[in-house]
């Protein structure tokens, strides 16, 4: 069941997804109209209506309701996502030079004109602050929740260190704080486990976020790869419409990502697919 989130489901964030209603004007004054006649006036263009993301409704008792796909009404639609991740404690790496970023990436999808949710984390937030905000206000984007700090919510997960479950939900408001520091406008309140790894207690230690759980059909398989050409065939052969795609955007543990992406996307788009955010995704 899917349901329209209210204000408080965004915890302060500000309302993103933007639609501009279409500007009538009204024909021009006739040639036989009398000179004295005032000249037609332009109507007044129609106010900038804030659309609402879709959320899906809570799970028994409460629970954080999570989203791992669309649904038939979904058509021939793909949304490829991607994680901004950097760790709390990675702050000295970055400092040494290493790239949890991924510029060139963003840059292609804008070429490509490929709508698309970027789950982000509170942490490269803060680090790049600039490509965050440019992000955060480019509509062809949506910034989702990736925690602030990337560490574990749900036991062994990849080695990321352990969250204990009562900083759970306070570490995706902050997550959703240093989103609203850097300015970010294009903010949904969906939140990605880091490491997709989560089980029940999880989900009832995030409950009080009010943010709905995405997951994914479709593995990309980029962290750590070095064959572009695997990446995109594995993304190529694995989905069908409504999936839902998990990539990276980190340089560093991704850096085969952009060249899979200019394989994927031509791809998709000859097969008679639609690439969309989550957010539209959801909504059908």
């Amino acid at each position: 069941m899917i349901r329209y989130a209210p204000l408080r489901a965004l915890l302060g964030a500000t309302l993103v997804s933007l639609t501009l209603a279409g500007c009538g004007t009204t024909s021009p004054a006739s040639s036989s109209a009398s000179p004295s006649a005032p000249p037609a006036r332009a109507a007044a263009p129609r106010p900038v209506v804030a659309q609402r993301p879709p959320t899906v409704a809570p799970g028994p008792g409460g629970l954080t309701p999570v989203f791992r796909r669309g649904t038939r009404d979904a058509g021939k639609a793909v949304a490829l996502t991607f994680d901004a991740d950097m760790t709390a404690d990675q702050g000295k790496r970055a400092a040494r030079g290493e790239r949890f970023d991924n510029p060139a990436l963003i840059a292609l999808l804008r070429r490509l004109e490929v709508p698309s949710t970027i789950f982000m984390t509170g942490r490269w937030a803060e680090e790049y602050p600039a490509q965050a905000h440019e992000i955060g206000n480019d509509p062809l984007f949506e910034i989702a929740n990736h925690s602030y700090s990337h560490y574990s919510f749900a036991g062994d997960c990849y080695g990321l260190p352990r969250l204990d479950r009562e900083r759970i939900a306070p570490d995706v408001r902050r997550a959703f704080a240093a989103f609203r520091a850097v300015g970010a406008r294009q903010v949904v309140p969906y939140f990605r486990f880091p490491g997709g790894c989560y089980d029940a207690a999880a989900l009832r230690a995030l409950a009080p976020a009010r943010v709905t759980a995405v997951q994914w059909d479709v593995v990309g398989g980029d962290a750590f790869a070095t064959d572009a050409d695997a990446v995109a065939r594995q993304v190529l052969d694995a989905v069908t419409p409504g999936s839902l795609v998990v990539l990276h955007c980190t340089r560093s543990a991704a850096p085969v990502t952009e060249d899979a992406v200019l394989r994927i996307v031509p791809e998709l788009r000859k097969r008679g697919y639609r690439l969309v955010k989550v957010s539209d995704l959801m909504r059908r």
